[in-house]
């Protein structure tokens, strides 16, 4: 079947283009997408697209970005405070009946898109906008669920170095995808902060134990350390007294001048005889 693949992007188109030619359809990409806001950020993902498609042989067609009539028929919608679905249904309609027109004036049988391969679009509403957009020409509307392919999309594109835009596409989408992930980033720190309370008197308990540890090691040590002082003190102690009774004179000594000399012997007076 000749089809048209209306494209959002570069990296949505790589699966979704993969399997629609491995079942047998003769495709051209449709970069239609007066919702990508400013008129840079239009430019670098078409550039991005082309890239890819050129160097695998796949033609691409461009329609007039007019953000004008875009910002009248959809985004007026949330100017006005309108719901989010109301003004990407409406988005969805005029890019898919702009690609309906052109695959109608130039012989296609069929019209898909690579919306279908995103988990952040509305997938119902622009199931309905698909077929509501292919009844006027007798198109058929050749819609899959490509969103189980998306993590292969995502790794191969930056396998690729394709940019990556982190925003549907519409200055709306912008600054909600900004709020959201702020919002994300906020409930993260909130879960952090939740966890290290509950933890808080855990680490608090395992703080003690450590100092108490390290209190009860350090009072072992001084402890021992007086043991070691003491026995060095008592040996030290011995060691003098054996020194100073090795150095005092011995007053027995043979031959000494000390020696006392013998006493004089007393004369016995002479008997008388009777």
């Amino acid at each position: 079947m000749k089809t048209l693949l209306h494209a959002c992007c570069g990296p949505c188109s790589l699966e979704p283009y993969k399997l629609l030619a491995a079942q047998g359809h003769d495709l051209t990409i449709a970069f239609m997408n007066s919702n990508i806001q400013p008129r840079a950020e239009y430019d670098h993902r078409l550039a991005t697209l082309r890239a890819w498609a050129d160097a695998n042989g796949i033609p691409v067609v461009e329609g007039a970005w007019d953000d004008v009539a875009w910002r009248a028929e959809a985004g007026a919608i949330t100017a006005q405070g309108g719901p989010r679905e109301d003004r990407c249904r409406h988005c969805y309609r005029l890019r898919l009946a702009e690609a309906a027109a052109w695959a109608a004036a130039h012989d296609f049988e069929g019209l898909s898109t690579t919306l279908a391969v995103s988990p952040y679009q509305l997938f119902d509403i622009c199931h309905e906008e698909l077929v509501a957009a292919c009844r006027p020409y007798g198109l058929t509307p050749v819609w899959q669920d490509f969103r189980p392919h998306y993590p292969d999309a995502t790794r191969e594109s930056r396998k690729l170095g394709m940019y990556r835009q982190n925003y549907c596409g519409c200055l709306y989408s912008k600054a909600e995808a900004a709020a959201e992930r702020a919002a994300r980033k906020r409930q993260r720190a909130a879960e952090r902060a939740r966890r290290e309370a509950e933890l808080a008197p855990v680490r608090a308990a395992e703080e003690a134990a450590r100092a108490q540890k390290k209190r009860d090691r350090a009072a072992y040590d001084a402890k021992q350390r007086a043991k070691k002082a003491a026995r060095n003190a008592a040996r030290a102690k011995l060691k003098a007294e054996a020194a100073a009774a090795a150095s005092a004179p011995n007053a027995a000594a043979p031959g000494g001048a000390s020696a006392a000399a013998p006493a004089p012997a007393t004369a016995t007076p002479a008997a008388h005889s009777a």
